[in-house]
């Protein structure tokens, strides 16, 4: 069962890599009815894989062989929970912001304001930069360093 949890647990992280890249793409300031339409799709994909990373993160941490004595006195596991936690709290605004420019264009045919664009697209290109930490951190904690 441990080798099954760790590939979804690397599957989860691969597919949270490419759809926050495919929402950094989408959301640009050129965004059309179709973009903005797509955009809330991509984000559900995006925390699906975030809720499966998370599931399985935890199922690791409470059942591999390392066990949780390893993982919790790790400051680069901590530091890893904290960048998850940043990312999915950037990532709300713009979960926000897309909704509501899909409502906003089913009601009025109305496209986003380039600036909240602009914000929306540099909240995720921070998600982005934040999310290429957490391997680093994982490559740390997996060898014991910080112990």
């Amino acid at each position: 069962m441990e080798p099954l949890v760790a590939y979804l647990h690397y599957l989860a992280i691969v597919l949270i890599s490419g759809f926050l890249v495919a929402e950094m793409v989408v959301c640009r300031p050129s965004l059309e009815a179709e973009q903005v339409r797509l955009l809330p799709r991509l984000d559900i994909f995006f925390f699906s894989a975030a809720l499966l990373a998370l599931a399985t993160g935890l199922l690791r941490l409470f059942y591999d062989a390392k066990g949780v004595g390893f993982y919790l006195p790790n400051p680069f596991f901590v530091m890893k929970m904290a960048l998850y936690i940043a990312i999915a709290t950037l990532s709300i605004k713009p979960t926000v912001s897309f909704l509501r420019w899909r409502r906003r264009l089913a009601e009025s045919g109305e496209l986003p304001p380039a600036q909240e664009i602009a914000t929306a697209r540099r909240l995720i290109h921070v998600e982005v930069a934040l999310l290429a930490l957490m391997p680093l951190m994982a490559v740390l904690m997996a060898r014991g360093i910080g112990r």
